[in-house]
């Protein structure tokens, strides 16, 4: 639904269930008897929780349910992109594979590699599980520290954001977007990464300078990048879609049958509570709760 239609549809509605749509403060001040908006996803910027709160509805994500499919695709993205999967497939389509040839779509190796992981939360650590495998040196850089005996778990060191940039071989985006990470990957970032390195995202399209990063592609500053999210979905910038070493998926993370369901499932779980007058499992501003 549009703004638009998605405000004529609830005025009347004690709870939302919203799934990639834009629910503003607009839509909230349409709704007198709003009391939850359940969001099915893990991401919830499409929501004004400010505005939320202020009229006193709560909301709700989906955060545990996604991390494990997300994680495959951003995994999926990083091979694809190390070993030229896409570019492999059109060359042999077009029927360009006449004959065997020694450098033929020389990628790079995955095994042995540096994973940076920009965050360290539920699918930065599933990441870091399928790392392990490949017998990789994971890093992190977060706000806050994970405990020791979790970093232990993952096999995950914390550095500070300058060294996750200069050593990551593959740098994997998985922090929410906020105006403290909106264009945190920037051209100045972009330019301490190595010349082979390659950047993944599966969290939300605005975290990368998309101009620079198209930049950086260009002109050889890093090797390459695989990105499900776009800062103006479902419009991707022309200067991404005409490159080669990028690999664009139209976020697609969670689409699998079994995790969206367990996503939309978990959002009627927090849905009905709140309904119910119970406490959601998935609470995102628990301070409508104490001032009622």
């Amino acid at each position: 639904m549009d703004a638009d239609e998605l405000a004529g549809n609830i005025r009347d509605v004690d709870g939302v269930m919203a799934c990639l749509v834009r629910v503003s403060e607009e839509a909230i001040a349409t709704a007198s008897r709003l009391r939850i908006v359940a969001n099915i996803g893990a991401g919830y910027d499409n929501i004004d929780v400010n505005a939320c709160t202020r009229r006193g509805v709560l909301v709700t994500n989906t955060p545990d349910v996604v991390a494990e499919a997300t994680a495959d695709l951003a995994f999926t993205l990083m091979l694809s992109v190390a070993r030229r999967v896409i570019e492999g497939d059109r060359y042999v389509r077009g029927g360009r594979w006449k004959h065997p040839q020694y450098n033929l779509l020389w990628g790079s190796d995955v095994h042995g590699k540096t994973l940076g992981l920009y965050g360290f939360g539920r699918i930065a650590r599933a990441m870091a599980c399928r790392s392990r495998g490949f017998s990789m040196q994971t890093l992190y850089y977060a706000r806050h520290r994970a405990d020791a005996t979790v970093e232990k778990e993952f096999g995950a060191e914390l550095v500070d954001w300058n060294t996750l940039l200069r050593e990551s071989d593959f740098l994997s985006v998985h922090v929410p977007l906020t105006p403290e990470t909106y264009h945190s990957l920037a051209a100045p970032q972009l330019a301490l990464m190595k010349r082979t390195s390659t950047v993944i995202n599966t969290a939300r399209g605005s975290i990368i300078d998309e101009e620079a990063l198209a930049e950086a592609l260009r002109s050889g500053q890093i090797r390459g990048a695989g990105l499900d999210v776009f800062e103006h979905e479902p419009e991707v910038h022309p200067a991404l879609v005409a490159l080669p070493n990028v690999v664009l998926v139209p976020h697609v993370g969670t689409a699998t049958p079994e995790t969206r369901l367990r996503m939309a499932f978990r959002a009627v779980d927090n849905l009905l509570a709140a309904l119910d007058g119970r406490r959601p499992p998935d609470l995102l501003n628990p301070d409508v709760l104490t001032s009622r």
